[in-house]
């Protein structure tokens, strides 16, 4: 067991939900302190009240646990934040410049704040966009990820703070609800789909976006933060990539399970906000520097997604 202890802030999130296991499996239950703003419905180890903004909240947190590595989970997404911009960047900058001035002050030793593909903007190349294509995001979420990459860097350059970042695609899991990405179609459709429902899809069918399956965003994860410092070329943040697929293919893959599955195409405000971002995603700085490499592809992660709220939702679900 790895004597650390590990400090997960936004924890009842999509990504926090499916990585706590994880980690407790690694660092041990008592080893991994959860903390939200509010209590999840089931607790599984320590959790914490906290409120990242304030930060005299988050260093007694630090203090009192001897935090030695932090990640940074919280933050509004793409599509929500477009509701309320200022609201959005505030939230955003201020938990995830607390995270990294905290870090520094009380030593914690590593940092992984993520980043996404929302960092992209029209100016990047759609396919392949490479690790350092020019960043122009259209989005308040956007905008605030590249700016965390350029705070992290400064931390590390100045300060010498391991900061660690993947820009994660869209992650598609079973464990949560969608939290207000514009990718979290390809999470709505399944669950619609395993009631026996029609799905409106709010981006068009020929849609093409980056996504990852949330096993392999996790391994990813725990893999970039396992790594040696001198593998690591990147402080901003890494490109990564899983598969890539439209409104349309996804439909098709899960109609190979339920042949009446259909999906109705109604695109709104989110349709720019997808058609500003790559296509297809180049992280091979990732695979060269650390090794990555994705396991699941469509077919593979819509067997997985269906098998698992199968689960959830019968008696109500009859596969073909």
């Amino acid at each position: 067991m790895k004597r650390e202890t590990i400090l997960v802030i936004g924890a009842n999130g999509q990504i926090g939900t499916a990585l706590l296991p994880r980690l407790q499996d690694s660092f041990g239950l008592n080893n991994v302190i959860a903390a939200d703003l509010r209590r999840p419905q089931s607790e599984h180890g320590p959790f914490e009240l906290l409120d990242a903004t304030k930060p005299d909240a988050l260093t007694e947190v630090v203090r009192r646990h001897r935090v030695t590595q932090i990640y940074h989970l919280a933050a509004v997404l793409s599509a929500k934040g477009e509701s309320d911009p200022l609201w959005a960047w505030n939230l955003n900058m201020q938990t995830a410049l607390n995270v990294l001035e905290v870090a520094r002050l009380h030593k914690v030793k590593k940092v992984f704040i993520p980043s996404s593909i929302a960092a992209f903007g029209d100016h990047a190349p759609k396919y392949e966009t490479p690790q350092n294509a020019f960043l122009d995001p259209s989005t308040v979420y956007g905008i605030s990820k590249v700016a965390t990459e350029n705070w992290s860097l400064y931390y590390h350059n100045r300060y010498g703070l391991d900061v660690r970042s993947l820009r994660y695609p869209g992650v598609i899991s079973y464990q949560s609800m969608p939290g207000g990405g514009t990718t979290d179609y390809a999470v709505s459709i399944f669950h619609e789909a395993v009631q026996g429902h029609s799905f409106e899809c709010f981006l068009a069918d020929d849609t093409r976006l980056p996504m990852i399956y949330m096993d392999d965003a996790l391994r990813a994860t725990l893999e970039l933060m396992e790594a040696p410092q001198s593998q690591i070329s990147v402080r901003t943040s890494y490109n990564l990539a899983g598969m890539s697929f439209t409104p349309a293919e996804l439909t098709a893959a899960i109609q190979t399970y339920f042949p009446d599955f259909v999906t109705r195409y109604k695109p709104d405000f989110r349709q720019a906000i997808a058609d500003s971002w790559p296509k297809t995603i180049d992280d091979s700085v990732a695979r060269q520097d650390w090794g990555w490499k994705p396991a699941f592809d469509l077919a593979r992660m819509t067997h997985d997604m269906i098998t698992n709220l199968t689960a959830v939702y019968q008696p109500l679900v009859s596969i073909h």
